[in-house]
């Protein structure tokens, strides 16, 4: 700078450094009734640097700004347009002028961050816009690259915060234009804001200036990811947010737990979109990428564990709960993906489609290949030092549908793997909710895997063992506090248990002639259709009032739920076996009174059919056909008298 001695220059620049150093390292160890004392100090800095350099170099004429400026009202709503012309506007940025203007933008940059700091936003914002006037004016070069887009990540975060979430979008898609085109037309490494207040021999070398950039332009696109999932375009978040992940990577810039639950939770949207292949990937990169946070201790050491000092305990904790969380991810991996082969390999009456399966079999190779050009074109996470772990991890798990017994199998037995992880820490002492979502994600699993399953006996015992994980849980839960978890329960424990009846029963006809079951079978077949009645019978009477009268009204969330719990205790009511007229009398009534609820339900509340079609239609024709043949019995009965 001509109009600066070197001295002048270097108390400047000592002034800057210091402001620096009470921003990033002194202001962590501030008082909790000061706290940001030093932010102050470094403000004041800031001020006295540029008061300097408007001094030293002189006015031109120009509109004044300056750092006191900022109890001018800000503008209503700056939105940054697309600059395409940003090459190409204004004197050139290695020009005099145009170093003073970066050099001043720079100030106000680091001004209009220490105001947002300090919680005060609207001064903040003017300063930052005061930062984006002067480099307005000259063209994008190397020399204020870095700076344009910083500011503009500033300001897309500010905006953000007010919910003015499509104003933060205009500030970063044109930093991301900018950066875009600048590595178009330039691309060399350019000069960081750092720079413009050090001594020659501070200077950063090229491959560090590099490294600032990139992370300037992650930090862009990591906020737009948030920007559009916001906005509800969550494909074109999900993108972003990868190739964000990706270039954290890259950069090794990066907190492995934290950059590992970002790519766990990336892989439930990809799930979501039946994309299991980029599902996995995300998933194995964020088991990988969490081991390099340390070692977790399981429940057992962690207890011996009390001499460690609080924060290391603390930390351990995290690390466990972190890896927990990332389980479940993987959970919901196996469990969606099981639950899609049973969608597209499902008959319509829920049996697995031989042919469908055949078909799909013959067309597994080319999904194969498929998935092999897919990985080519998929941006893959990793570095030299971690890309064959990740690979690893994916090996063990499938990523296309499974088509029969053996693929699921796999997939269950990953899924289960990851059960057992989570509820190491999920525990029921202290995460009951948690704890029991996992075992019904493992309900879940067995009941994907039972699907595949031939032997009809081997099934009924998978869903033997659904029973023995979830209806403890149920009697023991308390019902004031955890209702809607209680009745989640006993509508599966009774859909559990009413598969269980009807597996036994299509076992035992397959066997013998079904007029003459053995009473070991008949007897098991009553138990199991009576512990389904009385579940789902639990679950209406959750929804009754203290003294046990109906609701007059279903609420939208029960409506289909109690409709269909009411039709299948009709049903369930209907099969018991009994050779006692007396005793056949009393389930026919039972179930006629149920299927007659589901029909005067929804001719008083014509807006309920839609949720319960099938079922009131079969219930309709069954408070037909019952009173029939409850007279016969009852005739019978008359005439044996």
């Amino acid at each position: 700078m001509a109009s600066l001695n070197s001295d002048e220059w270097r108390a400047i620049c000592d002034k800057f450094t210091n402001a620096l150093r009470l921003t990033d390292t002194e202001s962590r160890n501030d008082p909790e009734n000061d706290p940001f004392r030093s932010k102050y100090n470094a403000r004041e800095l800031l001020r006295e640097i540029y008061c300097s350099l408007k001094s030293f170099e002189g006015g031109d004429g120009e509109e004044e700004t300056g750092p006191d400026s900022s109890n001018q009202p800000p503008p209503e709503q700056p939105v940054d347009g697309q600059r395409e012309d940003a090459f190409t506007q204004g004197f050139c940025g290695d020009s005099p002028e145009g170093m003073r203007a970066a050099k001043l933008g720079a100030v106000e940059y680091y001004l209009g961050v220490n105001h947002v700091e300090t919680e005060e936003l609207s001064a903040g914002q003017e300063h930052l816009m005061n930062c984006m006037k002067l480099l307005d004016r000259c063209r994008v070069s190397s020399e204020n690259v870095s700076l344009g887009i910083h500011v503009r990540n500033q300001l897309g975060i500010l905006w953000a915060g007010r919910d003015e979430t499509e104003t933060a979008q205009g500030f970063l898609e044109t930093a991301e234009s900018i950066y875009q085109q600048y590595m178009k037309e330039d691309g060399t490494p350019p000069t960081d804001m750092t720079e413009y207040f050090s001594a020659e021999e501070s200077m950063l070398t090229h491959q560090e200036r590099t490294k600032k950039f990139e992370l300037a332009y992650t930090h862009t696109m990591y906020y737009l990811a948030q920007v559009y999932q916001n906005l509800g375009q969550t494909e074109r978040a999900a993108t972003y947010c990868h190739s964000t992940l990706q270039r954290q990577l890259q950069l090794n810039q990066f907190n492995p737990m934290e950059w590992a639950l970002n790519a766990a939770t990336l892989s439930q949207y990809y799930i979501t979109k039946g994309r299991y292949m980029e599902g996995r990937h995300c998933l194995a990169a964020a088991t990988v990428i969490s081991g390099l946070a340390g070692d977790a201790p399981s429940e057992a050491a962690a207890q011996e564990s009390k001499h460690l000092c609080d924060r290391e305990r603390e930390r351990r904790e995290h690390l466990r709960q972190k890896r927990a969380e990332i389980a479940r991810c993987w959970i919901k991996y196996c469990l969606n993906l099981m639950q899609d082969a049973k969608k597209l390999l499902e008959d319509n009456i829920g049996e697995l489609d031989t042919d469908r399966q055949d078909e799909l079999k013959r067309e597994r190779r080319r999904q194969e290949e498929e998935e092999e050009k897919g990985r080519k074109t998929t941006l893959l996470f990793g570095s030299e030092d971690t890309f064959d772990s990740i690979t690893s991890v994916e090996e063990k798990v499938l990523c296309l549908i499974p088509l029969d017994f053996t693929e699921a199998r796999a997939v269950f037995l990953v899924g289960q793997n990851y059960v057992t992880q989570a509820k190491e820490y999920f525990q029921m002492d202290g995460y009951v909710t948690d704890h029991i979502e996992i075992l019904q994600d493992h309900s879940a699993l067995f009941q994907g895997l039972a699907f595949f399953e031939e032997d009809l006996e081997r099934r009924c015992k998978m869903h033997k063992r659904r029973v023995d994980m979830l209806e403890p849980i149920c009697n023991d839960l308390n019902s004031q506090y955890y209702l809607l978890i209680r009745r989640q329960l006993m509508f599966e424990l009774a859909e559990i248990y009413n598969e269980m009846m009807d597996l036994k029963l299509t076992l035992a006809n397959s066997q013998t002639d079904s007029q003459s079951l053995d009473n070991h079978t008949i007897k098991k077949c009553n138990h199991l259709c009576a512990a389904s009645a009385k579940h789902y019978q639990m679950f209406l009477d959750s929804m009754c009032s203290p003294d046990g009268k109906s609701p007059e009204h279903l609420e939208e969330e029960v409506l289909r739920p109690a409709l269909v719990a009411r039709f299948r205790v009709a049903r369930l009511h209907s099969k018991l076996i009994s050779s006692l007229p007396t005793v056949q009398l009393d389930n026919l009534n039972k179930s006629l009174e149920n299927y007659k609820y589901v029909v005067q339900y929804c001719e008083t509340h014509p807006e309920a059919a839609a949720a319960a079609e099938t079922e009131l239609e079969l219930s309709k024709e069954m408070v037909g056909l019952l009173p029939l043949k409850i007279n016969r019995i009852k005739a019978r009965m008359a005439a044996n008298n």
